[in-house]
């Protein structure tokens, strides 16, 4: 049942990220009739560009990049909003639109086209430099570089569900590594416990925490209990702390913000193409590009916004990424471009061009991805095969589902047949 639960808070958080990269292909497919292969490295770009405006906020304003203040995390996500929707209706205006009456294979080659040429200028070895650690050493550089790189954290690893069991004076032990509580403690199996407190050190202040390796059962006060890492009695005697017991099921704050503000953006986009003027000439302009200009309405203008909602859609889903997967391959990494195919297998899987459809694949993509991975491994292990299998198969999953749906709903799930008069 954890693992269940487990799986299914997974699956909610990176589903909200695919449905945001998703709700972006469908957009311009749905005003346009065809794929923009570049949305994914639009997608790269922001994450790309999250990293850097990161290392930039704490490397000039001397901030701890473990203690970023939160309108940091606000002012850097606008940020590659206005990146990432620069940068999308620059590819609108000077790639697409010259090609708008042209073949449709023509644009889906140019879409490759600008795909590659984003990949490529992003990976090349950085000429600036516009970061550095405390020791010179450059952290941070346009282009980005060819390098793997860890982001910076931006929100506080907090777990929102976690028990304070009690607060006391901790004690030293008899020998180092071990400490003394002066409350009562009783171990579930199946949970972890810690022990936090502030000490002084080098004359600063210091968080610390103690992870207690103590078995299951119940201890008296003045038990002495294993910890990890291991102090010496004198570093912690006499200081007051707080125990701590993890959820079988922990609830990420990463994960919550990654939910709130994925379902903030498409309630947004849910409104404004159902109940605002703008969203009438987006869809009049689906239904008959011709037809919605004789009308009076600006085309050029409305494909050009399309455009930039959708790459700021992506943008949002490229700040939340390494909010929840630190380590960012470089820009070329075919890891990029599997999570692309995965946002335009749901797109596809929910109906290309719905709105609602783009969300539902989402959620259903990473669904079949995260549970396959759970519960294949475990048949196939019954079945005697080596253990991992199942594992190494959730790309198999995913675009079996592609393949299933297509046979039996061509569509999409929420897709709707097109008619076209002869």
């Amino acid at each position: 049942m954890t693992e269940l639960l487990q799986t299914l808070t997974t699956t909610i958080a990176v589903g909200s990220l695919y449905a945001l990269l998703a709700l972006g292909y469908t957009l311009v497919y749905g005003v346009l009739k065809f794929i923009n292969f570049a949305h994914s490295d639009i997608f790269v770009l922001g994450a790309w560009t999250t990293f850097t405006a990161a290392n930039v906020l704490t490397d000039r304003l001397g901030i701890n990049p473990t203690q970023s203040p939160w309108w940091g995390a606000v002012l850097i996500l606008l940020l590659t909003i206005a990146v990432c929707a620069t940068v999308g209706y620059l590819i609108e205006r000077f790639a697409y639109r010259p090609l708008r009456k042209a073949p449709r294979l023509n644009v889906l080659i140019t879409a490759i086209g600008v795909s590659l040429l984003l990949q490529n200028l992003g990976q090349l070895n950085g000429r600036v430099t516009v970061a550095t650690d405390k020791d010179g050493r450059p952290t941070a550089t346009l282009p980005f570089g060819s390098t793997p790189r860890s982001m910076p954290p931006l929100l506080p690893d907090l777990v929102l569900n976690e028990t304070v069991l009690s607060q006391g004076t901790l004690a030293g032990g008899t020998q180092r590594g071990l400490v003394k509580l002066d409350q009562p403690l009783t171990m579930l199996d199946g949970r972890t416990y810690r022990i936090e407190f502030t000490r002084t050190a080098d004359g600063q202040p210091r968080r610390e925490v103690l992870a207690l390796t103590a078995t299951a059962g119940t201890f008296p006060p003045g038990t002495d209990l294993a910890t990890q890492p291991r102090r010496s009695p004198a570093e912690v005697d006499g200081l007051p702390y707080s125990l701590i017991r993890s959820p079988r099921v922990p609830i990420m704050l990463v994960d919550v913000v990654i939910v709130a503000v994925a379902i903030t953006l498409m309630l947004g986009l849910e409104f404004l193409v159902f109940r605002t003027r703008l969203g009438r000439a987006m869809r009049a302009l689906s239904f008959n590009i011709e037809n919605a200009a004789l009308m009076g309405i600006n085309v050029n203008a409305v494909i050009s916004f399309t455009f930039v909602l959708g790459t700021a859609l992506a943008a949002a889903a490229a700040f939340l990424y390494p909010l929840k997967y630190p380590g960012l391959n470089q820009p070329a990494h075919q890891i990029w471009v599997l999570l692309g195919l995965k946002a335009f297998i749901a797109a596809v899987v929910g109906g290309i061009g719905n709105i609602r459809g783009a969300v539902l694949g989402g959620f259903l993509i990473a669904g079949i991805e995260f549970f396959g991975t759970l519960y294949g491994d475990k048949l196939f292990i019954s079945l005697g095969a080596r253990p991992g299998l199942g594992t190494s198969l959730a790309d198999v999953y995913v675009f079996s589902i592609l393949i299933l749906v297509l046979l039996v709903k061509p569509n999409g799930l929420l897709g709707s047949p097109v008619k076209e008069k002869v």
